[in-house]
């Protein structure tokens, strides 16, 4: 049975389906930067280190750092527990007799 396209037609068409996906993809990732501008701009104030004394600005400086440890302590906990989750899963559906 024959194609009603010819293969030159149909490779037009699936290289103008690749371009529109291409700038679609394009303005999603646009989009998502936006996005992330607006809500960076919304939940964090500007830092202000204009008129800060030296020992001002020390102590700033070390409530920033402890607030960085806060955050990476959290993560790696967030990270370890999902990746735990996942090898229990995998060991429990190798233990099982029907593997699921």
């Amino acid at each position: 049975r024959k194609s009603k396209i010819t293969a030159s037609r149909k490779l037009m068409l699936k290289s103008l389906m690749l371009a529109k996906a291409k700038e679609a993809w394009e303005q999603d990732q646009v989009d998502k930067q936006g996005e992330k501008e607006r809500y960076l701009a919304e939940r964090i104030t500007p830092l202000r280190t204009s008129g800060l004394s030296f020992s001002q600005l020390q102590d700033l400086c070390r409530e920033l750092h402890e607030k960085v440890e806060i955050v990476d302590e959290e993560r790696y906990d967030i990270e370890a527990m999902s990746g735990m989750e996942g090898r229990k899963k995998m060991f429990d559906a190798a233990k099982s007799p029907t593997g699921q």
